[in-house]
Formats: structure tokens, sequence, C-alpha cells
């Protein structure tokens, strides 16, 4: 177990004048609360607290944080209340420990729903503070490190979470050393037997890599010293999940993942970046479309780095990372690496705001999402880190997920382009909406008043703020077309009783037969009429009683009862295939369907045909059968009933 002295002297190394104080009396409230609890690997459960607050200065966090750190499970796991914390360690330090503590005490109904709202908990806690998820991950850490000590169903279910969520958290956050933690932990649970492949091979070639690796420093730290270029030359390591990932996607073997041996190059400046980038070029010929320039277009987590791939020494593929000391650094601590101690520094302060910006906007674009899968579906798509970077007809650079669509960068634009676009160009040229867009893309948006979102880009678009927008406008017009209809639908009947829609809907009998069939709201009992969700004839019983309805409904002349007539043969039913079973529906006037009989279940029964005289040309003869099923079944069912019976009728 950690020692406290460790905690505090990592803390004061990076930030001299905090107050250790407070560490101290967080740790013994911590001690005090969980004392006699252990965990499930046996060791008492202060371990972990510890472990937890000592991730938090390698984080470099401030001492506030680290105090968290070690009280973040007593709300949840000890007899310790909110407003003991709170008392004893100000409001500051009881809302981050509150950010992480689970929702526990509201009843859900599945795990996934659960699962959902501690996410939107945390990260609506940290968009107001990002220490919150700082804390999250350092304890998630800990927890993948003693992942062996609990069941099979739970090293599955966490791990899994911790690859889907956690991880990619980290990788947002910029912070590289995590990522590769978590990522690797969760890859030995969820894949046993691949991760001990992996491991084992990589040991097995361990000694000669090095060896090689050793070979390609000494000659580039040659060259940057003959160009008089300052920097320091080392090998990079890569994490078994990462080899795993690109053997998975490139369907490669072991010994074909090229950039195992990995060189970096740490320079002075951005200028002696690009020059040794062209020293490296200038030694060994690099491989087309394998050079990437994150230090002109910098990542959304704000990594930057010059990439290039070379064949060097005995004709291997060798990948090589150029970047600056400060770039380095960042690409390691991530928002750490400009973290704030409240020094006033604007320089800082900027580049923390840029780390934040994209949790605001994940919390914007997810606020509409009410259903529990479809929230989490789209906070995972938000958090996988594979962009393409496109551009404005302003040469302004939108970053968007790979797949990602022209409507997913209209709305990445703005919401009203997004709303209103009917075409896309990509270099110049028109392209379709669903265009999936592509590395270097020049994207420009034709818009029109008139035009609205469309359903089936549903279907297409990849990012959770499009998606959230079409949808809330989809329902939104469903909403209204739904409601104006339950007020028809409910006028005619009023009408029918020989009242007046305007006069006998209002008072304290509509509340109350509103309330009576289970709405808040006359509106939403309208949408419901309106949806066939609920029968008119059930709202009147409720608004009039029962028999006084049928009273006045019988006395009301030109209206005559039947009795109801029972559920229609399945030969003669319509079946609409295309619409969910709660919708209300009916056919127009001007439609007259012909059915087909089921030669199946009536094989005696002879086809229907229409008489040759009615065909011309290749239709003489046809059966109709076979002529509806080749006429209805073209695409996108862009044929109508005048175009049928042009085709079919002289």
């Amino acid at each position: 177990m950690r020692k406290l002295n460790e905690i505090t002297e990592a803390v004061l190394e990076y930030h001299p004048s905090a107050d250790v104080g407070m560490i101290y009396d967080a740790y013994l409230y911590s001690a005090k609360a969980h004392r006699g609890q252990s965990r499930k690997s046996g060791e008492a459960y202060l371990s972990h607290p510890m472990e937890v607050a000592f991730n938090l200065t390698r984080l470099k966090m401030d001492e506030m944080t680290v105090a968290a750190g070690l009280l973040h499970d007593t709300i949840e796991d000890t007899l310790a209340t909110p407003e003991e914390i709170e008392e004893n360690f100000g409001e500051e330090i009881y809302r981050l420990v509150d950010g992480v503590t689970k929702i526990g005490q509201v009843k859900m109904a599945s795990r996934e729903e659960k699962q959902a709202e501690n996410y939107r908990k945390m990260i609506l806690a940290m968009a107001k503070d990002i220490r919150v998820v700082m804390i999250k991950l350092a304890d998630r850490a800990h927890n993948m490190e003693t992942l062996g000590s609990v069941s099979r169903e739970q090293q599955l279910r966490i791990a899994r979470e911790t690859l889907d969520i956690y991880a990619p958290l980290a990788n947002r956050l910029g912070i590289g050393w995590l990522k590769a933690l978590l990522e690797d932990g969760s890859f030995q649970f969820l894949y046993p037997r691949q991760y001990k492949s992996i491991a084992e091979q990589v040991q097995q070639g361990r000694e000669e890599r090095e060896e090689y690796i050793a070979k390609i420093v000494e000659i580039i730290a040659g060259e940057l010293e003959a160009a008089e270029i300052k920097g320091s030359v080392s090998g990079r390591p890569k994490h078994y999940f990462s080899i795993y990932q690109k053997m998975k996607e490139q369907n490669l073997e072991f010994q074909d993942v090229y950039d195992l041996l990995g060189i970096r190059v740490l320079a002075k400046s951005v200028k002696d970046c690009y020059a040794v980038l062209g020293l490296i070029h200038s030694i060994w010929r690099p491989i087309p479309g394998k050079f990437k320039d994150y230090v002109a277009m910098p990542k959304p987590n704000q990594y930057q780095s010059l990439h290039t791939t070379v064949v060097g020494l005995e004709g291997r593929r060798v990948e090589v990372q150029i970047r600056t000391e400060e770039m380095h650094r960042v690409c390691e601590e991530g928002i750490a690496a400009h973290w704030v101690y409240k020094d006033g520094d604007e320089k800082k302060n900027a580049h923390q705001e840029d780390h934040l910006s994209w949790v605001r906007r994940l919390m914007e674009d997810q606020k509409d999402i009410k259903n529990a899968r479809d929230f989490l579906s789209a906070l995972k798509v938000d958090l996988v880190f594979q962009e393409v970077f496109v551009f404005t007809p302003r040469g302004e650079v939108i970053a968007l997920p790979r797949g990602a669509t022209a409507v997913d960068f209209a709305y990445q634009v703005h919401t009203d382009i997004g709303s209103h676009c009917f075409a896309a160009k990509a270099n110049g040229k028109i392209v379709p909406l669903r265009y999936k867009l592509k590395n270097g893309d020049r994207v420009e948006i034709l818009t029109s008043r008139r035009k609205t979102p469309s359903r089936d880009w549903l279907s297409f678009v990849k990012t959770s703020k499009a998606r959230s927008k079409i949808a809330n406008y989809i329902n939104s017009v469903e909403r209204e077309k739904s409601q104006s209809l339950g007020r028809e639908i409910l006028d005619k009947e009023i009408q029918k009783c020989g009242m007046k829609p305007s006069q006998a809907l209002k008072g304290k009998a509509l509340e109350d037969a509103v309330q009576a069939c289970g709405f808040s709201s006359f509106d939403s009992l309208l949408r419901a009429i309106g949806f066939g969700k609920i029968s008119v004839r059930l709202f009147m019983e409720k608004f009039l009683a029962k028999d006084k309805w049928e009273e006045l409904r019988k006395n009301q002349p030109g209206v005559t009862f039947k009795k109801q007539q029972g559920i229609p043969k399945r030969d003669s039913a319509i079946r609409i295939k295309c619409l969910d079973n709660d919708i209300l529906w009916r056919i127009g006037k001007c439609c007259n369907p012909v059915r087909i009989p089921d030669r199946k279940r009536n094989p005696t029964k002879t086809p229907m045909t229409m008489p040759e005289s009615r065909f011309t040309g290749p239709a003489r003869g046809i059966n109709l059968d076979i002529f509806c099923r080749r006429t209805l079944n073209q695409p996108e069912n862009r044929i109508s009933a005048r175009n049928i019976a042009m085709k079919a009728i002289i």
C-alpha cells in the first residue's frame, strides 16, 4: 500500500505551495470511515483510495483533487454522509466526491439505464469541473490492476466498460500513458488468448528489436549532430492492444506489423521538427501515404507530432515521430500539462479551455437523447477518436469521426445549416448528402429555407449532434401533426353528440377526464389520440360518463350504431409492413387495392389475369401477379399508380 508521505512529497514536487494539511485530514477521515473493510483481493480497503490519490499525483492534480481521491468512496461505501463531507472539507471537495459517486438510490428499469444515468451524471459534473473525470480515471486505473480478484462475469463487464468509455476518455484528454494502461488492462481480460500470444511474441523478439532500434537511433543522432540540430532520439514502445488493433484492422500477422519498430525524436522548436523530417527522408525512402502532419493540424485533444514511415536498414519499415519537448509533455500528460494552480496564467487558461470545449459540445449534443441505449451508443461514437480532417470553403479545419457524411459536416458547422441543407460539394463536385468524407476534402453545403431534415438521414449520419437534431425535428413535426389530427377526431366526436367543441372542452370536467386517462395535459392527450394510442371513446366515457355519452349519440339524427364487426379474415386483411404497430393509419378514398390470392394456400385457384386486350407489346398476356411484383418492387417505390396504369392499360 502507498504511504501518505509518498503522496504528499509527489504533490509538493510539482506544486510547492500546496496545502498538504488538507490531504492529511482527508487521509485520517478515509481511514476511519473504511476501518474494518477489505477488498476482494484481501487487502485493507484503505489501500484503494491511497492508490487513487497517488495516481492523481501522476496526473499532477492539485491538493483538493488528491484529497477528494482519498474520500471518493466514502459516501458510496461507508456510513459517511454528504453533509459530513461538506462540513469537514468544504463545498468544493464535496462536489468532486459527489461527482464520482454512482447513482445507487434511484431504482432504474435496467442495468443499462442505470449505467447511462451514471455516465450522464459524470459528464454533467465533468463539464462543470474536469477534475471529476480525473478522479474517475485514477479510480478505474487501480481497479484494472486488481481486476483478477473478482468473478469472470464482473471482469468482462468492467473491462468492456473500460475499453468503450474510460480509455477513450483518457485519449480525449490526451493522457497517453493512462490510455495505454487502461487499454492493455482491458485487453488482458477480454481477449486473454490473443493477449498472451502477443505478449510472448513481443518478448521473444525483444533483444533483436532493441539492437535494431539502437542502430537506427545512432544513425539519426549522428545526422542531427552533423546538421547542428539539437534534439534527443529514443525508441518508442508500442503497447499490446495497439498491436492487436493494427493486426485486426489490416488483417496482418504479428511479424507484418511494421511500427513495432518506433523512433521518437524530440527537437527544440517547430522549425527544427520539419528540418529533422527532411533529414530523415534524405537518409531513408519515405513510404507514400504514411506521412501525417499533426503539428499544422493538431488533433482535437491538442496532440501534435509529425509521423512518417520510412524503409530503414535491411529494408524494414520504421515509424518515426518528431515533436518538440513541450508537444511530448502534452502528449503524455494531456490536460495536466496546462493545469492551472490559481496562477492567472492566461496562456495556460486558454489551453485548458481548448481541452474542455469538447466536453461542453458533448453535453450539448447529447442533452436531448432520452433513451439509455441511444445515449450510450452516441457517447461511444463521440469518444472514439478515429477522425477525418476536412476543410470549410474558408479553409477552416473541421475534425469529424471516421465515416462522417456531408450532413454531419453541415451540423458541425451550424445547426441551421444542417437543418436546411439540400446538397453538398466536395472538392468542387456535387456529391450526395450521404457521401462519406475523406481526409483533406474541401466541403461546401448548399442550403434552402424550404428544406427540412429527412428521416432518411438517420440511416447514415454518424455524429450524435446530427442524429439528435434530426430526431428532435422529426419528433416535433410528428407531435404537431398528431395533435392536429387528435383535435380533429375529438371535435367530430363532440359535434356528433350535439355540442360545440369550443364550449364543451373546457373547465374542471375536461381536466378531470384528462387526468383520468393518465395524461398531464390536454395537448398530450390530443397527441395520443392522433397517434392512435388511446381511443376517443375512452376519453368521452371519462368526460361525459358512459351512459350519458351513448344516450347523446343515439339521440342525434343520422347517427346509427352498428355492431362491431369481427376481425377480418387473413385473406382480406391489408398488412402494412413499413409502419409501427402503434401508428394510426387509414386508406385514402382514392385508393382501391386489388388483393392478389396466395397460391400457396389456394393451389387450386386459377391466378388472376388481365384480359389480353388490356395489354400491348411485351405486356400481352402477362400474369397480373408477376406484373404487380415486377412493377411494385422497383427501388425506393418510385413507380406511382398512374405509371402502372399507363404501362398496363390502353
